[in-house]
């Protein structure tokens, strides 16, 4: 009888074991393609953006001579975000070229003539829509990175994460240009 109990007690912990490891996979498997998503929603506005560039940067282009080590560099860092397939990579591309585009704007409110053509405001506002898009996106994404990075560290969870091959992913970080605030001109 004895030992009846303790095959039954051994078999519940068995269960509860195995129960519990599938709760925790199908949660870390949850998180990494809550991610994915969130990844996915942005890079099609990020690809949209990388499509408007060559346009502004030709109407800007004309107008700002002397800026051409700014101007390619923007040009290359589109290149490389198209290019990139790594999900990695591509953040951290996205991050310098969205420094290098808000260079890019500023430079771009220096010339008057540029500011008032109609190409450039179209395309300027444009841009602006999407960088709002990105923005809304943006914190989705970071939120659901932050998740997915406290979920893999979170124990009992980190005992099969690490194993599993889950490691810890890079936020959409804000540039300082973004974040430097000049004051309203009038």
């Amino acid at each position: 009888m004895e030992n009846i109990v303790a095959i039954i007690v051994l078999v519940l912990i068995v269960i509860l074991l195995i129960s519990t490891g599938i709760k925790i996979y199908n949660r870390l498997v949850m998180l990494h393609s809550n991610t994915e998503k969130a990844y996915a929603n942005i890079d099609v506005l990020l690809k949209q953006r990388a499509d408007e560039l060559p346009e502004l940067l030709k109407i800007v282009k004309g107008y700002t001579k002397y800026e051409d080590g700014l101007l390619t560099k923007v040009v290359q860092l589109r290149t490389a975000f198209l290019n990139t397939t790594k999900e990695e990579e591509k953040v951290k591309t996205f991050n310098a070229l969205s420094s290098g585009l808000a260079k890019m704007m500023a430079v771009a409110e220096n010339y008057p003539d540029l500011k008032a053509t109609d190409s450039f405001i179209a395309l300027r506002t444009r841009v602006s829509e999407l960088e709002d898009h990105i923005s809304d996106r943006r914190e989705l994404f970071n939120e659901s990175i932050t998740n997915y990075n406290i979920g893999i560290k979170e124990f009992p969870a980190v005992l099969l994460s690490k194993p599993l091959g889950y490691r810890e992913k890079t936020l959409l970080q804000v540039s300082a240009a973004e974040k430097q605030y000049d004051g309203i001109e009038f």
